[in-house]
């Protein structure tokens, strides 16, 4: 039995498959009555600006996951403790690569101009997140912000080439991988890095 939507919060998971796999342009207002079960009449009830609404109420779903379980911690954290629960999140969110980046599939769909300043704000914040607390774990704040870079990168082209061989595996390795080339100062010598920095 089909369960009865009735909140826009239902929707938007339902949205963001839809999305996911036939991309901003492919998901036609037709296609996506069909995979949601929703009538164009309730889909205007919750979005009246159509697609380009319901892509927007997607990313903004995306980006408070990302704020609430991985942006926030990295922010006011313990820093490791943050970085570690990252590596976790991040995987679980995939689902070990099985599950694409919709932020940045909108980036490199042809609508991007459409999304850019969601798509700009989630991946500087994450950025930012991320080299803050690689600086609060004892990185000089250039390193950091090298790392921070490196590692989001890693994740996001991660995902693509293990969707490109579907093979998850390879998300999984460059995962370890990502995580284990971290190398932070050992807490001691954190702790002298900072009290020695200007």
């Amino acid at each position: 039995m089909t369960r009865t939507l009735y909140e826009k919060a239902d929707v938007v998971p339902l949205l963001a498959e839809v999305f996911r796999e036939l991309g901003y342009e492919g998901a036609t207002l037709s296609r996506i009555t069909d995979r949601t079960g929703l009538g164009k009449g309730s889909l205007y009830h919750f979005f009246p600006g159509g697609k380009e609404e319901m892509a927007a109420a997607v990313l903004a779903d995306v980006d408070a996951w990302f704020a609430q379980n991985i942006f926030l911690p990295l922010e006011s954290g313990e820093p490791r403790a943050a970085i570690a629960t990252m590596w976790d999140e991040v995987a679980a969110y995939f689902r070990a690569g099985r599950r694409i980046c919709l932020v940045g599939a909108f980036a490199l769909d042809a609508t991007r101009d459409k999304f850019a300043a969601a798509i700009r704000i989630y991946f500087a914040r994450w950025i930012d997140a991320l080299a803050g607390a690689l600086r609060r774990s004892g990185l000089a704040a250039a390193t950091a912000r090298t790392q921070a870079e490196t590692i989001v990168l890693g994740i996001q082209g991660a995902l693509v080439l293990a969707r490109a061989l579907n093979d998850e595996a390879v998300f999984t390795r460059a995962l370890a991988r990502l995580a284990r080339d971290l190398a932070l100062p050992e807490r001691g010598k954190a702790r002298q890095l900072k009290k020695g920095a200007p």
